[in-house]
């Protein structure tokens, strides 16, 4: 009989079946056994009789732990009072491989369970999570390509910081006294292209060295990021306001069982796809805190993330924040011509505590204005005469913007922490399994 999966079988409801997978929970009596068994797809309830099962079949039910690896056939059922609402009764089973007892149980700590995240991976949660991410990058390729986007690859291994020389990992480039670095963004790369290639995205593997342990940054995470030429600000934070809603509603309509599973309230992420998303101005957003909240914030800074929990309470949906000031901004973000103290650039806030999810920008076209800002950086100018030939050859209005994938799956499911939106994150603390 030909295999069929969980889903399947109980889209058929009734009838011989075929299952494979592994066992998710068992327990035992002298006369019955009931088997929940796992697949990609579902889990399902499998009983097994004594009486109707050979002396084998039976020694080899009462051998079976958690996570052992079988193939089934017997006949489906509806039972309400089964997990999933169906009940196979099984009549043959093989056994794959008997596991040994599995180091996971109840209540296990955090850090357990990221010593184990090779085994961790199996569980509901950690499937639900992984499905959703999978259901937001393919989103987020369906959106650009679907509005004439090219996808186009950056280097990982690039000569020069762009993000900020603290965040940097260093790379031994053959020769040991040859230093190179991991990928901060693929943005200044990204501004090639854009001028032969018009529109262009990526989804791609960032590395940031914050010696950072709170619950919302990692080392190594995924970023997913837009450039386009003759666009402006105004229109740029626009497209990030689209794409977050674009990608809200793909989950909405592909994952309504892994938001049940990870217990998300869906009616608070419709109403995060039907209900406006606000833009207001760095200056705007001082003021909010200093009159609802009491919160006197001294101008000049990046918002911290107290600051930016309390912005998007007081809006209860994703907010848009332009115009920080420009000190405290990348070298290559353009001034504000009527207020050069701040930059043409953006932040997206998420509610719920999840804050800062896409930040993007004008790119400057005055090379001058960018030695400047890199020198204050205490970097040198020279690294960057490719970039600055750019704006020698043609160079027109451009921007783009990067949404942290993993921040956005956190928020969509609901979770507690970033760790749990990546399948083997990497941090400050932690660089195995």
């Amino acid at each position: 009989m030909e295999f069929m999966t969980v889903k399947e079988a109980m889209k058929k409801g009734s009838g011989r079946v075929a299952l494979r997978g592994w066992v998710w929970r068992e327990r035992k009596s002298n006369a019955y056994a009931f088997i929940v068994l796992r697949d990609e797809t579902d889990i399902i309830q499998c009983v097994i009789e004594k009486d109707k099962v050979s002396s084998k079949v039976w020694k080899d039910t009462n051998d079976l732990l958690i996570e052992s690896s079988i193939e089934l056939e017997g006949t489906i059922k509806e039972d309400k009072r089964a997990p999933t609402g169906y009940e196979v009764h099984v009549d043959k089973l093989n056994v794959i491989q008997f596991a040994d007892r599995f180091p996971i149980v109840k209540d296990q700590s955090p850090e357990f369970l990221l010593d184990n995240r090779h085994l961790w991976l199996r569980s509901r949660k950690m499937v639900a999570v992984m499905k959703i991410r999978s259901t937001i990058i393919g989103a987020i390729h369906k959106f650009f390509r679907d509005r004439g986007y090219v996808e186009f690859t950056a280097p990982i291994l690039q000569p020069m910081q762009s993000e900020g020389g603290s965040t940097l990992f260093e790379v031994k480039y053959f020769d040991e006294n040859d230093i190179t670095y991991l990928s901060q963004t693929w943005q200044l790369y990204a501004e090639a292209a854009v001028f032969a290639l018009g529109k262009i995205y990526d989804v791609a593997p960032t590395f940031r060295a914050e010696k950072s342990k709170t619950s919302r940054h990692l080392a190594e995470f995924w970023m997913c990021e837009m450039e386009a030429p003759w666009i402006r600000l105004e229109e740029l934070t626009e497209i990030a306001k689209e794409e977050i809603k674009f990608v809200i509603d793909e989950v909405l309509k592909n994952n309504k069982k892994e938001l049940q599973i990870l217990q998300r309230d869906v009616r608070i992420l419709e109403k995060y796809v039907k209900e406006k998303y606000p833009t207001i101005t760095y200056d705007e957003a001082m003021k909010i805190l200093k009159t609802k909240f009491g919160m006197d914030v001294k101008w000049g800074k990046d918002l911290r993330t107290v600051e930016e929990e309390k912005i998007t309470e007081h809006f209860g949906v994703p907010v848009v924040v332009t115009h920080y000031p420009s000190e405290a901004m990348a070298f290559y973000k353009p001034p504000e011509p009527k207020n050069p103290k701040v930059a043409r650039c953006f932040d997206m806030l998420a509610p719920e505590g999840y804050v800062e999810i896409a930040g993007g920008s004008e790119r400057s076209l005055d090379i001058e204005y960018m030695k400047k800002r890199l020198r204050e950086m205490k970097e040198d100018p020279k690294k960057y005469e490719w970039y600055f030939d750019l704006r020698r050859y043609g160079s027109v209005p451009h921007a783009g913007y990067g949404v942290g994938l993993e921040r956005v799956v956190a928020w969509i499911c609901g979770l507690e922490n970033i760790k749990d939106a990546i399948p083997f994150p990497r941090t400050m603390l932690r660089k195995s399994p």
